[in-house]
């Protein structure tokens, strides 16, 4: 096969393997971007999931249907202990932006636009000296009075007002995309909820569209008790056999190739499923296949090499991010789950280790802070990247 043009290369395919087997999610937006548009209430959407699967894939597909909508939009990407306020400002100075061209009036943009950065300008903290204030690029006058009180709650829920009516008054609508969302300080979740909610009781067309780790919804809850009442949330998991067998033959069928059932059968069993090993493992095997079909034997010849990517892009890159006691806490995890993807009773790794479980209080938390694993529920912890106890035990 010609590896110059392997369709599952990142960036080749016309449909990525993120994308296939999400078609509910992607109609369900549709119908959020018509409702809202129409002046109907409508929650704003929360998709979850562990790595791997394709969130931040599908974040900028719905990113794309909101701008073919005529909607402005903008994405960030949340970061621990990063302030809300900078990457915001960015993400909807595009979406006014997007707006702007639409609007017969300059000045009223200019107005919101005014607002924005005086929202913006307050990330700078006070006292600070006029060189060392972060300065937003947006060029026009401040407008002080809306959005630069320095509470965030009360900033965010004026500002999305603002940019919301710009947005109706040209019959469209506002997304904003949040990825790594169960990264926002607890601050900025509670502002996040609480501008949503204020919107939705209004009815104005701002949707809010985050994606993040499975504990997310807890993050949620915890910040506000009627988060629940303000998202929609989806799982994004793993495909099933017919999806991921969708993913690697419409690929290949754009280039005139095919995989056989015995191949097929072995990429979903290596891949379990998970786009972003079907597409590691169907490059590998598009890579290493001399004829077409893409048969079983050259799956099983190219797997090796997926797995040596894998192990340094996917696996090792994050396993390499922990310290000495937090990888002692990795590897008990996977030798208690036996290599698995379930959950694992935080206490039987404290009597694996031979510890007190007040003692990996601090690894434990320290893993949680940096998204490599979460807590499934009360008294247990997960992977939150698929695989990962398999590559610790065959690969550290």
């Amino acid at each position: 096969m010609d590896p110059v043009r392997n369709p599952f290369a990142p960036g080749a395919g016309q449909r990525p393997p993120e994308l296939a087997g999400r078609d509910r999610e992607i109609d369900a937006f549709e119908i959020v971007l018509e409702r809202v548009a129409r002046g109907r209430p409508e929650r704003s959407l929360v998709l979850t999931g562990l790595r791997g699967v394709g969130k931040t894939v599908m974040l900028g597909e719905l990113r794309s249907m909101a701008v073919r909508a005529g909607w402005g939009s903008g994405k960030i990407e949340a970061r621990p202990d990063a302030d809300l306020r900078r990457p915001l400002a960015a993400a909807l100075h595009r979406a006014i932006r997007d707006l702007a061209v639409q609007h017969p009036r300059q000045e009223r943009v200019d107005e919101v636009l005014g607002v924005l950065k005086a929202f913006a300008l307050r990330a700078s903290p006070d006292g600070a000296r006029l060189r060392e204030r972060w300065q937003p690029g947006i060029d026009v006058p401040v407008k002080n009075g809306r959005a630069d009180s320095g509470d965030i709650e009360i900033d965010l829920v004026e500002l999305f007002t603002e940019v919301a009516e710009l947005a109706s008054e040209v019959a469209t609508g506002i997304a904003i995309l949040i990825d790594e969302m169960q990264d926002l300080r607890p601050d900025d979740v509670s502002a996040l909820c609480a501008a949503c909610h204020e919107l939705s009781q209004s009815r104005m067309p701002l949707v809010v569209v985050g994606a993040g780790l499975p504990h997310l919804p807890a993050v949620l809850s915890a910040s506000k008790s009627y988060s629940e009442r303000l998202f929609k949330y989806a799982r994004i998991d793993k495909l099933d056999r017919k999806d991921a067998d969708f993913a690697l033959i419409a690929p290949a069928e754009r280039e005139d190739a095919q995989f056989a059932e015995d191949a097929l059968e072995q990429l979903y069993e290596r891949s379990g499923g998970y786009p972003y090993f079907v597409q590691a493992y169907g490059k590998a095997s598009w890579d290493a296949a001399p004829t077409n079909p893409i048969r079983g034997e050259d799956v099983a010849l190219a797997a090796p090499e997926a797995e040596a990517e894998l192990a340094v892009g996917f696996f090792g890159s994050r396993f390499e991010r922990a310290t000495p006691a937090e990888r002692e806490y990795l590897r008990a995890m996977a030798e208690v789950a036996e290599g698995g993807d379930e959950p694992v009773v935080t206490s039987s790794l404290a009597h694996h280790l031979g510890r007190k479980p007040s003692s990996l209080s601090p690894a434990r938390d320290s893993l949680l802070k940096k998204g490599l694993v979460f807590s499934a529920q009360r008294g247990q912890i997960a992977f939150t990247v698929p695989h990962f106890g398999r590559y610790l035990l065959t690969s550290t």
